[in-house]
């Protein structure tokens, strides 16, 4: 027989067993209560911002090599991201004839004229016409692009830069990873959302990362298309006409002719500036030397009827 006493320590282990399970649920259910809250916020922190690095795996511990040490061991010469850009000064004969060659050969290795202007200068009856051409080709026909403008006629000048952009493309595709996993967990939590407050919280943080993806997406866009298209800077120039006339060794070698024509120009100038003086100075003339006059004739006129009174 189990006496009394056995079984009132069972009851009372059996209570406190009870007392606890309670105790469990009902902490389990303030968890529940705060769980959408404490994930929203945990998805906010875990946000990366726009100038910040990119948020690397911790370590396994299998002695792996970091993102950077393995790029740079695969990222080799001929596969790094280079936006090459040049600028070619040439003087040629015929400025019409060198544009047109010039946008048949780019036009020939795969590329376009993006922007071009001219204009024509004149010198006594004389004209000359230069302009500019900004060519983009792919990048592996840059340096073919570049001597066959050089065979356009005198080359002035050249100059051809390089920048490397591997490290940036490598940034901005770590970033985009980070962002996109973050707006795929903001969306997650958009559609756990019970309330309004929720809901527009969740809506406010997933625009916030949509536009930032999009702003980085942009610019990944806009480097890898310069360095897939090298852009080339031409100006075509043709040569300034010289007037057939020989300066004198000495002034009085001048013939007399043009010594007489220099001269009507000379007279020519200084009438033209004499009259223009003129035309300035009539309005101070009117406004101060009238009035002078006027009044010293008057009182000329009364200092005559005094003296003869």
């Amino acid at each position: 027989m189990v006496s009394r006493r056995t079984l009132a320590i069972v009851g009372l282990v059996a209570l406190v067993a009870l007392a606890g399970c309670g105790m469990t649920g009902s902490g389990s259910d303030g968890g529940s209560a705060g769980g959408y809250e404490a994930a929203t916020e945990a998805a906010v922190n875990d946000r990366p911002q726009a100038t910040g690095e990119p948020t690397q795996a911790p370590s396994d511990g299998s002695g792996g090599e970091s993102a950077d040490d393995v790029s740079g061991d695969v990222v080799n010469v001929d596969q790094r991201a280079i936006i090459r850009t040049g600028t070619v000064h040439v003087e040629v004969e015929d400025y019409e004839s060198a544009q047109s060659e010039l946008t048949s050969s780019v036009e020939g290795y795969g590329g376009y004229v993006s922007d071009s202007r001219q204009d024509r200068r004149q010198i006594d009856n004389e004209t000359w016409v230069r302009g500019e051409l900004v060519l983009r080709v792919p990048r592996e026909n840059f340096d073919a692009l570049v001597n066959d403008t050089r065979a356009l006629g005198e080359v002035q000048s050249v100059e051809v830069n390089s920048q490397d952009v591997t490290d940036q493309l490598v940034d901005i595709e770590a970033r985009l990873e980070n962002l996109r996993a973050e707006r795929d967990r903001l969306r997650e939590l958009y559609d756990q959302a019970n309330t309004t407050e929720d809901v527009l919280a969740v809506q406010r943080e997933l625009s916030d990362v949509q536009g930032e993806i999009e702003r980085l997406e942009a610019r990944q866009q806009s480097l890898e298309d310069r360095v897939a298209y090298s852009t080339l800077t031409v100006r075509l120039e043709e040569p300034r006409p010289t007037p057939d006339r020989v300066a004198p060794d000495r002034w009085y070698d001048t013939p007399v002719l043009s010594a007489f024509m220099e001269s009507v120009d000379g007279v020519v100038v200084v009438a033209r500036a004499a009259v223009v003086a003129f035309a300035f100075a009539l309005p101070y003339f009117l406004a101060f030397a009238v009035p002078v006059l006027v009044v010293s004739a008057v009182l000329w006129q009364v200092a005559r009827r005094w003296r003869s009174g």
